[in-house]
């Protein structure tokens, strides 16, 4: 069977194939953890921003892409996708907001602070939007002979 016929037909979710979409997570992941790490490497001195910020841009279009993908699916299990997406994003808020205030409590200010600021919500959103993603495309979508 095809991949557009089983996507079509609600085929068993082990056997659909779905876009990249954790794949580019993971990348957008890594690549705004690599940031952050550089970033952290400097405190209390200001560092310098131009590899950190290439980072940032990279990892914000790897989400946004992998964000497009996703928004495309029609027969996916959107229910649990968002009841998973949804605790997930509290506890990685809870997460990226007390890594933000070590920054802040180590006096990191302006530009600096506001790409750790800017990497901290990639991650918030990158990890939730992975395990998400994982725990639906494991699922019976809504409707489905399943």
């Amino acid at each position: 069977m095809s991949s557009e016929l089983a996507a079509m037909t609600g085929a068993p979710a082990a056997t659909r194939r779905f876009p990249p979409v954790a794949e580019l997570g993971i990348g957008s992941l890594a690549l705004v953890v690599i940031g952050g790490i550089l970033m952290a490497s400097y405190v209390p001195r200001r560092p310098p921003l131009g590899v950190p910020l290439a980072l940032a841009a990279v990892s914000a279009a790897l989400l946004l892409a992998a964000v497009f993908l996703l928004s495309r699916l029609d027969q996916f299990a959107w229910p649990r996708f968002f009841v998973v997406f949804r605790w997930a994003l509290l506890a990685y808020v809870i997460s990226a907001g007390v890594i933000g205030f070590a920054f802040i409590y180590d006096h990191t200010r302006g530009a600096p602070l506001a790409l750790v600021i800017v990497m901290l919500v990639i991650f918030a959103l990158d990890v939730p939007l992975i395990i998400a993603f994982t725990a639906a495309r494991y699922s019976s979508p809504p409707h489905s002979a399943d």
